[in-house]
């Protein structure tokens, strides 16, 4: 090889290479036919994946980098970390079409994955019923993308990452427990976690692996006498093809845990866990790691359609044309979309609803500043109450 990664650098994606062939053609055509014209595009998911109620909106931090190297453009959008629906303009842009048509591609790709990642993480937390659930699944997606991938799983609930780069970027530490190469290279679980508790800075949580060799509950106890009060928990990766009746493993473990007075210890568990899995197991485990499920999370489908041009409403079938206007409910977080021209709009509940689309930049100039991850993540924990009757 030429010592390269298959990855576009962030120079290329803002100058719009990253663009599909017929948007090059386009802008091509308009020039040679002096058509230049004023148009709105809004950015909708038509369908949410696998029967969601709802999506989580993310990837407004990326995208800012692209448009903030447009011209001429207005951005309007909804904030980072806002909950939404089928068919619900969360982000417009109004402009030239020969300035901005150029970076469809690369806009859709940097909100659609991102909000996939976040919008599972959420399910995911929303399933836990607040207990702990921690991002695994950087080994599971291209190194160059580990970092926006487990960004979007922190922006969407989960309480923190392993990746040692992703969680510097984040300002957090990293998460993590013992791999099972630890153990193997030791030849005993138990002699392996004494080592851990012997070497690694006593602020880290014990944290015991106890599917490598033994039974899990004999494993348990093993560790559970050896560290005693330094043990924090205990760890269940346990393979498919071992885990025969899995909760009941795991009301064993702690009953013996607790019969031993082991009370405290909790018990975490990982390999193939989503939404479903954790509503499953939720009464028997005190957290999770999920991987793939979040890393490799559907995608959203989102689309940028043209809905006015040079002031006119226009759009293709299957859209409804006009710029619209998402009212939000500050009190229920039900949500309604109007045409532009009105103005307001009372909710069921009675409460005056508000249009959730904020100017972002006028002109090509950031008119908004963003939330910093801190924020986006609290905002997004609380609109939890709002839609985890629909998860």
């Amino acid at each position: 090889g030429d010592g390269m990664f298959h990855i576009a650098s962030p120079e290329e994606i803002k100058r719009g290479d990253i663009t599909d062939i017929y948007f090059l053609r386009t802008r091509e055509i308009l020039k040679k036919e002096n058509i230049s014209k004023r148009v709105a595009v809004e950015f909708t998911v038509k369908s949410l994946p696998q029967g969601y109620a709802w999506g989580l909106f993310s990837g407004l931090e990326e995208v800012f980098e692209v448009v903030t190297e447009i011209k001429n453009i207005d951005v309007y959008s909804v904030k980072e970390g806002t909950f939404f629906g089928a068919n619900e303009p969360v982000m417009r842009i109004e402009g030239r079409y020969e300035d901005f048509g150029l970076y469809e591609t690369a806009l859709l790709g940097l909100l659609c994955q991102a909000s996939g990642v976040a919008t599972k993480a959420a399910r995911c937390k929303i399933a836990a019923l607040g207990k702990p659930i921690y991002s695994f699944g950087a080994r599971r997606v291209h190194p160059a993308i580990a970092p926006m991938v487990e960004r979007n799983a922190y922006l969407g609930g989960c309480d923190g990452v392993a990746c040692t780069k992703s969680a510097a970027i984040l300002g957090l530490e990293a998460v993590g427990t013992i791999p099972h190469a630890l153990i193997l290279l030791f030849g005993d679980t138990v002699k392996a976690v004494e080592a851990f508790d012997r070497v690694i800075d006593s602020d880290i949580k014990r944290i015991a692996l106890i599917d490598t060799f033994n039974d899990e509950k004999f494993e348990a106890l093993n560790v559970a006498e050896a560290l005693k009060e330094n043990l924090f928990g205990v760890r269940l990766d346990t393979p498919a093809s071992r885990r025969g009746d899995f909760i009941e493993i795991l009301k064993e473990v702690r009953w013996e845990l607790e019969l031993r007075g082991f009370k405290d210890i909790k018990i975490l568990v990982s390999g193939g866990i989503d939404e479903n899995k954790i509503k499953e197991l939720n009464p028997y485990v005190d957290a999770y790691g999920v991987g793939t499920s979040i890393s490799n999370a559907p995608v959203l489908d989102f689309a940028m359609d043209i809905v006015e041009i040079d002031g006119e409403p226009m759009a293709k079938r299957g859209k409804r044309s006009g710029v619209k206007r998402l009212f939000r409910c500050p009190d229920c977080f039900s949500r309604t979309v109007e045409p532009l021209s009105v103005i307001s709009r009372k909710c069921s509940c009675s409460n005056d609803m508000e249009d959730i689309l904020e100017l972002l930049i006028k002109d090509g100039k950031p008119v908004l500043k963003l939330s910093d991850i801190a924020k986006s993540r609290e905002y997004v924990l609380s609109q939890f109450d709002y839609f985890k009757e629909s998860l």
